[in-house]
């Protein structure tokens, strides 16, 4: 009987150790220009290879000139919204803040929301709405600019805007794509920020994404 019990106890240890051996792995790609959707892309930039993100200067909702240089090495969730939509940004916003909570023990990590109406959304008026979801301003930037450069960054930088255009006057991007970023710059996945299941797993991908850079410490 003894022996009987050593052999299902051997068997059960190699059943456990095949299944780590066997089983696949999680990952996330590396997203380069010609695996997204077209329509997402620009086409100065579609089959480019070894992308990153643009540089960028803006301005935070205190007032700080902020720059691509400020967050190297940071784990990006990047998303495009404005203070006074009524639909999909409260909901994303919303989102996005329990985001900021789940990963508060998470280190770089950074989440960037970019007004698309930059011309409305000032510094105090984005100060407010920072302070009305509770934004942590050491994690969470809200951000304006010119409008040119913010759209330049939704489409050729982030692809996050089905929508094409110049960044003039008459020019609106209204998405509900929330893009995340690794700490090389590299985009790594998309999700739907009104979808609380896209969320979770966008919790899930950084917390693996900073799980792969301690590793390799």
């Amino acid at each position: 009987m003894k022996s009987l019990y050593a052999l299902l106890g051997t068997f059960a240890v190699a059943v456990v150790v095949g299944y780590f051996i066997l089983a696949p792995k999680q990952d996330l790609p590396i997203l380069e220009p010609r695996d997204i959707n077209p329509a997402l892309v620009d086409a100065e930039v579609r089959m480019k290879s070894r992308h990153s993100i643009l540089p960028f200067e803006l301005v935070n909702q205190l007032g700080d000139t902020v720059r691509r240089e400020d967050v190297t090495g940071q784990i990006l969730i990047v998303d495009f919204f404005f203070t006074r939509c009524p639909t999909i940004c409260p909901i994303m916003t919303e989102n996005l803040k329990k985001v900021q909570d789940a990963l508060i023990e998470e280190p770089d990590v950074m989440i960037l929301s970019h007004s698309v109406t930059p011309q409305a959304d000032s510094v105090p008026v984005l100060c407010r709405y920072a302070n009305r979801y509770e934004a942590d301003a050491q994690r969470w930037w809200f951000l304006t600019g010119e409008k040119k450069a913010i759209y330049e960054l939704a489409r050729k930088s982030y692809f996050t805007c089905l929508e094409e255009g110049d960044g003039g006057l008459q020019d609106f991007i209204h998405t509900e794509n929330v893009a995340l970023v690794d700490g090389l710059g590299r985009l790594r996945g998309f999700y739907d920020g009104t979808d609380q299941t896209a969320v979770n797993q966008l919790v899930k991908d950084v917390r693996f994404l900073n799980q792969k850079k301690n590793e390799k410490k």
